[in-house]
């Protein structure tokens, strides 16, 4: 009967599981619907009658919620509670029902639902019943429950005196949920069937997560070997103090869910976790939520961290935003933070768009923050310390003797021989050699070009200090990075040579470099490359010129007036026009002569 009284002889008998049930199944309606509301529970179950306990876990947490007397009915009173009379408060249950949370940092609570008490409120109380649901509960499990704070306010009876209350289990959660799917995920971070909980985190950070072992085996390799392998663990607590809270909560829930719950501030954290437990699909999503977010500004430090989690085609993709916006790249915050092995592999590029000048000032940046992380003295020498194997990568001979007079030769990083040596490179010929890479860095992405102008190959071209020039212009924008020359008729030999172009009209040189090649005695060209590439616009007339210094080499002839290139993807065309130069040009025309190659970019 609803709202019966116990027999006296059955008091002294019933544990505290049953009076926890027996008050739980007396919550009003209106209770449980305020408890929904506060606590953004499942929705409601309607069931007529109530089916067997669950095998939710106790808490062990020591902060319980304590309970309240309000419309409860006392261990002697007969009377039921009725509806109207209970004012649940948020993070508390207002009746005799006491709620152990498991823990203070959880999203996702577990104990009994408004839903599941809804279904209790409409089952009956027999004492019967209520004795039933005490013998199923075993003596390991009510040893385990803490006792919660009982307040003075509650009935005095021998049968209150020493209650310890034990959490509703939750009851027929599966039926809410339709797919397989639906279940694991109202399983994620949830003590209900939980088997194994992990410690993650370290310091007061620490969060204590529940998980079941069967679904972290179904998701990850790793995990299936940590509890089915050979040398499984039998642990139900583990510690992972190398791994954030919110990025192994961002784990389960891809785990039970193919949800992904991943922002600016856990990407990387999640990243490293997915690599730790071998979830490739998470490492992915992580992946290319950074590649959405890629910037100038964050690709330093992302080229870092695509280094360390070896994400080759992540770090391709921050060294070509870097190609492309060098610039800004060097100038954020985050460049000064790289480590010696990811600068290293910048100044290895041959795409960055920056003058050598500008890229030394970046590097001496760099070695100066570096220097107050090794706790150094910012002196030139430990600079040269901190830069380490990145100084030779700097492309000295690329700079205008000013530029490297005013900077590079002051800075004292160099030694005073590599100054020298340098200064020798830029006023003397021939050239001596100097340890720093002369290969001019260009800025263009995209397949180099080349188109040649003469059919045919003779011998003996000579040389005595005047120009070879020849006039040109294109029907499309293009970028000329060098010329192809031809080399010497008596075998092996170095050439010294100064290479030019130039704006007819206002007889503006746009771009050279003094600079020398080497020939191996047949008839093929030899790149010279400028320091920089040469903007050449359409419809425009410009003078090629080369001035070499050397032995009688090959020349062309059979030459062409007109000369088209095709691309051989998107079959645009670039159409060049050669003309006569005035002037001593050595000899070179449009029929013969030097300069039979011109390499370029579209």
């Amino acid at each position: 009967m609803r709202g019966s009284l116990i027999p006296p002889v059955f008091l002294g008998m019933r544990c505290c599981a049953c009076l926890s049930q027996q008050q739980t199944l007396q919550c009003s309606p209106s209770k449980m619907a305020a408890e929904e509301e506060s606590n953004s529970r499942a929705p409601c179950l309607n069931f007529s009658s109530p089916g067997p306990l669950g095998n939710a876990q106790p808490s062990n947490n020591a902060h319980s919620s304590p309970a309240t007397n309000e419309g409860s009915a006392g261990a002697t009173g007969g009377a039921p509670r009725t509806a109207g009379h209970s004012n649940p408060q948020p993070g508390r249950d207002s009746g005799a029902d006491v709620r152990v949370e498991t823990s203070p940092n959880r999203q996702h609570t577990t104990p009994q639902s408004a839903g599941q008490s809804a279904t209790a409120a409409r089952a009956p109380t027999a004492a019967g019943g209520a004795s039933g649901a005490a013998t199923n509960m075993t003596a390991s499990t009510a040893a385990s429950v803490e006792p919660p704070n009982i307040p003075s306010s509650l009935p005095s009876s021998p049968a209150s005196a020493a209650v310890l209350v034990y959490r509703e289990p939750v009851y027929n959660w599966q039926a809410t949920k339709n797919t397989v799917k639906e279940r694991f995920a109202f399983l994620f971070n949830n003590e209900v069937l939980s088997d194994v909980h992990f410690l993650v985190g370290k310091g007061m950070g620490v969060q204590r997560i529940p998980a079941h072992r069967f679904a972290l085996a179904v998701g990850s390799a790793v995990f299936d070997a940590m509890f089915n392998g050979g040398m499984a663990t039998t642990s139900t607590e583990i510690e992972l103090p190398d791994v954030e809270p919110a990025a192994f909560l961002a784990l389960l829930k891809f785990l039970y869910s193919d949800e992904v719950q991943i922002g600016p501030e856990t990407v990387m954290t999640t990243l490293y976790t997915a690599k730790k437990y071998a979830v490739p699909a998470l490492e992915a999503h992580c992946v290319e939520f950074l590649k959405k977010n890629l910037r100038a500004d964050n690709a330093f430090m992302l080229l870092t961290q695509a280094r360390l989690f070896d994400e080759p085609q992540l770090a391709s993709l921050c060294l070509e935003n870097i190609d492309k916006n060098t610039v800004d790249a060097l100038a954020a915050e985050g460049f000064t933070d790289i480590d010696l092995d990811t600068l290293v592999a910048v100044l290895e590029r041959d795409n960055l768009g920056l003058r050598e000048v500008r890229l030394f000032g970046a590097a001496v940046r760099w070695a100066e923050a570096e220097t107050q992380r090794q706790q150094y003295q910012p002196t030139p020498e430990n600079k040269r310390k901190v830069l380490g194997k990145a100084l030779v990568l700097i492309r000295f001979p690329l700079m205008t003797i000013e530029e490297f007079a005013a900077g590079p030769a002051q800075s004292g990083i160099l030694s005073d021989q590599e100054v020298v040596s340098l200064f020798l490179h830029f006023t003397v010929n021939p050239k001596p050699h100097v340890e720093f890479i002369d290969r001019p860095r260009c800025c263009l992405r995209g397949k180099e070009c080349s188109i040649t102008r003469f059919g045919q190959v003779e011998s003996r071209w000579g040389y005595s200090g005047t120009s070879d020039c020849i006039r040109f212009s294109v029907n499309r924008r293009i970028f000329v990075v060098g010329f192809g020359l031809y080399g010497s008729i008596h075998g092996p030999t170095d050439y010294q040579v100064n290479i030019q172009i130039i704006h007819t009209d206002s007889n503006t040189v746009l771009g050279q470099n003094d600079t020398g090649f080497s020939c191996d005695g047949s008839s093929n060209t030899f790149r010279v490359m400028f320091k920089e590439p040469v903007e050449i616009l359409p419809s425009v007339n410009y003078i090629a010129c080369a001035t070499l210094k050397g032995p009688d080499s090959h020349y062309g002839t059979k030459g062409m007036r007109k000369v088209t290139h095709e691309a051989p993807a998107t079959g645009t065309k670039t159409c060049f026009t050669f003309c006569y130069a005035a002037g001593n040009n050595n000899g070179t025309s449009v029929e013969d002569g030097q300069i039979p190659e011109v390499i370029f970019y579209t």
